[in-house]
């Protein structure tokens, strides 16, 4: 067979939401109408599960690859934008540290700026990390700006994301999807036909009785997995040993004071698990992330209720998960993107970015039609790691605590993480080291970010920063704290970035 007529023909995507809606859109984007079919079922009667309202910056690459202009996103999703995470109360209460995007400070003759800030930290002679971040600096004042052409300038290097309504933004995705191409398909599916050959879906059925053939199919239907588990049994790894909370309630509010838009999600600790504030233009976002082995759902919506700012605008919205992944992303014919393929917690926004970087992984894999094994175990191993680091993460936010107030953090104080994570620990704790690995999503000031922000002192520092003496150090952390002071101070509000640009 010609390479041409052994491509794939006919892709078919089942389940819409965010999952679905963003692997349409990068197919027609990519593969253009000519190449082959693309076709999306899904059901109006069966509800999606929105994987969150916040982003990392990541999904801004994403944005750029597909076309999409900006401003028209954000209007369109009713969307903010977003420098970072607040923890709050998760080392103790009343204690709290931002997770913010962007650099701390900057590197000196190719030692890592912390490195130097940590020195001059043990001496008493500085204030906290933060003020060496323009993203967190930028937060705390309520300031926003996309980045400048500014040479040098931490202007010119500002990292950002979004909030956005999730149901807006499959909506925005369907309408770029179907006009490039993409053929939706309402129905619900009541059976997968496999091949007795060799074990691939040859099919789905819908309840109407129509029968929908492909060469490859996308798993985009949520936690139950209709494909990758319920007809291909692929298996599952569960992680709640690590991660125990496996529930969440969702409740939107209005904004109590509309004007002081926050440029970040607030993630706020509670006697077991968390509970989140993501800012839209039209509403906030609210949510406890829980678990049910010591928490009631009847609790879980008492405390919400009472954190939230005014009434609820519906009524609670409940999720359940086990948290981890399946054995196989890809198994056969069929990848399992968004909430089929594996679940971490959303803590640190990654949902959707798990989503974009599935995608990115099966175009860069994209197969033909004879499905070659090396292409489908390359793609499984780089997502088991990608998955194995991002919980590693997560579990360092519960394990690194001084919380002792409930069973819940007791559990999470004792127990026990990964070989890699502990060694990560024991790193940083010796002289402040930090290492990004193969294909970790979160970088080296992420890291320093939470394991400073949790709590965590290295008995030392990198020995070169030495070479410098104490007075050239401090001058030179108070010029770079002089300009990100100066930087903040030209960023307009976030607000009125937004009425500016971003609003209809």
């Amino acid at each position: 067979m010609s390479a041409k007529n052994n491509h794939i023909k006919k892709i078919v995507i089942v389940g819409g939401g965010t999952a679905g809606w963003m692997t349409a859109a990068t197919l027609a984007k990519v593969l253009g109408q000519n190449y082959g079919e693309i076709q999306l079922i899904e059901s109006d009667a069966i509800g999606t599960v929105s994987v969150g309202e916040a982003t990392i910056p990541q999904i801004t690459l994403f944005n750029r690859i597909l076309g999409i202009d900006e401003n028209d996103f954000i209007k369109k999703t009713k969307g903010t934008f977003k420098l970072g995470i607040e923890f709050i109360d998760w080392t103790k209460k009343g204690g709290g540290y931002m997770h913010p995007f962007g650099n701390h400070g900057k590197g000196m003759d190719a030692i890592q700026f912390h490195h130097y800030w940590l020195k001059m930290n043990q001496l008493g002679a500085v204030p906290d990390l933060e003020a060496y971040s323009l993203a967190a600096v930028a937060a705390r004042q309520g300031r926003f700006m996309r980045p400048q052409n500014m040479g040098n300038s931490p202007l010119s290097e500002i990292n950002y994301a979004f909030h956005f309504d999730a149901t807006l933004y499959a909506d925005y995705l369907r309408d770029y999807s179907t006009a490039r191409g993409v053929k939706r398909t309402e129905g619900k599916v009541v059976d997968v036909l496999l091949r007795n050959s060799d074990g691939f879906i040859d099919s789905i059925k819908l309840e109407s009785g129509e029968r929908i053939e492909g060469d490859l199919f996308v798993d985009c239907t949520g936690f139950k997995g209709l494909l990758i588990e319920g007809a291909l049994k692929t298996g599952f790894i569960d992680w709640s040993d690590e991660l125990p909370c496996d529930s969440a309630v969702a409740m939107p509010c209005m904004a109590k004071e509309p004007e002081n838009l926050k440029p970040f999600t607030q993630s706020t600790a509670q006697k077991v698990g968390w509970t989140w504030r993501i800012p839209l233009q039209h509403r906030i976002g609210n949510g406890y992330v829980y678990s049910s082995k010591y928490l009631s759902d009847d609790e879980a919506v008492s405390i919400l209720t009472k954190q939230m700012e005014n009434e609820p605008l519906s009524k609670p919205n409940f999720l359940r998960w086990k948290t981890g992944m399946r054995k196989q992303g890809w198994n056969k014919n069929c990848i399992a993107i968004g909430l089929s393929a594996g679940f971490v917690e959303p803590l640190e926004s990654t949902g959707l970015h798990l989503i974009q970087s599935a995608i990115a992984k099966l175009m860069g894999l994209f197969p033909h039609q004879g499905f070659d094994q090396i292409d489908i175990d390359t793609y499984n191993q780089q997502s088991k790691s990608e998955l194995e680091y991002i919980k590693d993460f997560i579990v360092l936010h519960y394990k690194v605590t001084d919380r002792d107030d409930s069973e819940f953090w007791r559990f999470c104080r004792d127990m026990k993480v990964s070989d890699r994570l502990q060694a990560k620990i024991a790193l940083y704790q010796s002289n402040g080291r930090i290492y990004r690995e193969n294909v970790e999503l979160f970088n080296e000031t992420s890291w320093l970010a939470v394991m400073h922000g949790q709590g965590l002192q290295p008995k030392g520092y990198h020995p070169l920063v030495d070479v410098l003496d104490e007075d050239e150090i401090q001058r030179r952390l108070d010029h770079i704290k002089s300009v990100i002071d100066k930087s903040a101070e030209t960023m307009p509000l976030h607000k009125d970035y937004i009425t500016k640009n971003c609003q209809e």
